[in-house]
C-alpha cells in the first residue's frame, strides 16, 4: 500500500500531461522516489511548463488518501504502470496512464484479438444495427470488444458483446465511479458485471471536456485495430482512429451512404487507406496468424429463449423485444408500385425503419428515399413516424 499511495499521488495530479507524468516517473526511477525528490530537481526536466512544475511541487497526500478510501470502499482495483496485470498493449503507447482504476474483471486483453468499436453519439439506426452485430460477433468468435460507453454506437457495440455473454471492456471518461453518460447508468453496470469498466480518473476527480480525448488514447492503445462504424466529419472517433495510427493500430470503417452525414468521416477514412469492413470477419481474419486457435466462426451467436433471463438486464431488453412478422403476401400487393417503391417496400416489411437504412440497403439516395416515402405516404402504403422513420401501412 506505501508504494501504491505514492503512484496515485503523481497519476491524480491535475493539470499535468500523461506525457509529462511519465517523464517524471522515469526520471526519478518511481513515483515515490518523485515524491521524495527535492522540489529543485524538477529543473532537471528540460522544457517542464510553468504550470506542470507548479503542480508537481505539491507533496500534499490529503486527496490521495480519500482516493484510496473510495476505492477500498466501492471494490475498485487499482492497476499501476508496473504491475503485471496492466495491458502491456497499452503500455508500449507514448503516453500510458501511470494507473489505471478497474471495476469488475479486466481479461488478459493482450491474449485475445482485442478490437475497438466506436462511432458517432447520433447514430442512425444502421449504425446501431452494424455496431451491435459487430460486437456481439467479434466477442462471440473469441475476440475482446472495447469501447468508449458513449451514447450512439458505443452503446450499441457493448450491448452486442454481452448478447454474446462473454466479457467486454468499457473506457470511461469520467471518474471511475461515475456512470456517464446516465442514460447508459445500466449498460456500464452490465458491462462492469460481464467484463471490466476501466478509467484513468480516479474516485473525486472532476469530469471536464478535455478527459474525453484522453481516454480515446486508451481505448485504441488496449486495441489491436479500431472499427469505426459511424462517425461525422468533426466526430470525436476520428481523434480515436488518428490515435490508433499514431500507436500503429490498424483502422477499420463501415461504409456508409455517401448522402449521409453521419457516414463522412467514415467514407473520408476509407479514402485515405482505412480497411473498408462489411463483417467482423473482415476484422478478425487480420488476426488467425497472431492469435492461432483463438478465433472460432461457429460460434452460437444467439441465447436461446430459456436462456434469456440469465443475461444482464441492459442485453436482455435487446432479446426480449418481439420478433416482426414480415407481411405474407407483401409480394402480392407490390404489383401495383414502381420498382423504386416496391424495393423500399420491402425493406420496410419486418417494421420500423430509419431512413438512412433504407438508403444503405437499396444504394438509392436519402434525397430519393425521402422523395418516395413521400409518395407512398400519400398513397397509404407507408406510415410515417418521428425521426424519419417508417412502417408498412399495407393492409
Amino acid at each position: 500500500m506505501s508504494q501504491l499511495r505514492y503512484w496515485v499521488w503523481l497519476a491524480s495530479i491535475d493539470g499535468v500531461r500523461p506525457i509529462t507524468l511519465c517523464r517524471v516517473l522515469e526520471h526519478f526511477g518511481g513515483a515515490m522516489e518523485a515524491f521524495f525528490a527535492p522540489e529543485e530537481r524538477l529543473s532537471e526536466l528540460a522544457d517542464l511548463p510553468a504550470q506542470e512544475r507548479r503542480m508537481l511541487s505539491s507533496r500534499n497526500l490529503e486527496r490521495t488518501e480519500q482516493i484510496l478510501a473510495l476505492c477500498q470502499e466501492k471494490n475498485i482495483r487499482i492497476l499501476t504502470l508496473h504491475d503485471a496485470a496492466y495491458p502491456d498493449r497499452l503500455r508500449q503507447i507514448a503516453d500510458p496512464p501511470l494507473v489505471l482504476y478497474v471495476r469488475g474483471n479486466l481479461p488478459f486483453l493482450d491474449e485475445l484479438p482485442t478490437v475497438a468499436i466506436v462511432g458517432t453519439r447520433k447514430a442512425s439506426a444502421y449504425g446501431i444495427k452494424v455496431a451491435t452485430r459487430l460486437g456481439q460477433e467479434i466477442t462471440a468468435y473469441g475476440g475482446c470488444v472495447v469501447t468508449g460507453m458513449a451514447l450512439g454506437v458505443d452503446g450499441a457495440a457493448a450491448r452486442g458483446a454481452l448478447l454474446a455473454g462473454k466479457p467486454c471492456v468499457g473506457v470511461l471518461g469520467t471518474a471511475i465511479d461515475v456512470n456517464y453518460p446516465a442514460a447508459n447508468a445500466l449498460l456500464i453496470d452490465d458491462v462492469a458485471s460481464a467484463g471490466a469498466v476501466i478509467s484513468e480518473f480516479p474516485p473525486l476527480y472532476p469530469t471536464k471536456p478535455e478527459n474525453f480525448p484522453r481516454r480515446n488514447r486508451v481505448i485504441s492503445g488496449l486495441s489491436c485495430g479500431v472499427c469505426i462504424v459511424e462517425a461525422p466529419a468533426r466526430s470525436g472517433a476520428l481523434i480515436t482512429a488518428n490515435l490508433a495510427l499514431e500507436q500503429g493500430r490498424d483502422v477499420f470503417a463501415v461504409p456508409g451512404n455517401v448522402d449521409s452525414p453521419n457516414s463522412a468521416g467514415t467514407n473520408a477514412l476509407l479514402r485515405d487507406g482505412a480497411k473498408a469492413i462489411t463483417g467482423s470477419r473482415d476484422i478478425l481474419s487480420e488476426y488467425e496468424g497472431l492469435y492461432p486457435g483463438r478465433i472460432q466462426y461457429d460460434t452460437e451467436l444467439f441465447s436461446p429463449p430459456e436462456k434469456a433471463e440469465n443475461l444482464p438486464i441492459s442485453a436482455k431488453t435487446e432479446i426480449d423485444k418481439p420478433e416482426m412478422i414480415p407481411y405474407s403476401d407483401l409480394e402480392s400487393r407490390l404489383t401495383e408500385y414502381t420498382e423504386d417503391h416496391r424495393a423500399l417496400l420491402r425493406c420496410i416489411s419486418r417494421g420500423e425503419t430509419h431512413v438512412d437504412e433504407m438508403a444503405a440497403s437499396t444504394g438509392f439516395s436519402a434525397a430519393k428515399v425521402l422523395a418516395c416515402m413521400t409518395v407512398l405516404t400519400i398513397r397509404g402504403a407507408v406510415k410515417p413516424l418521428p425521426g424519419k422513420r417508417y412502417s408498412l401501412n399495407l393492409k
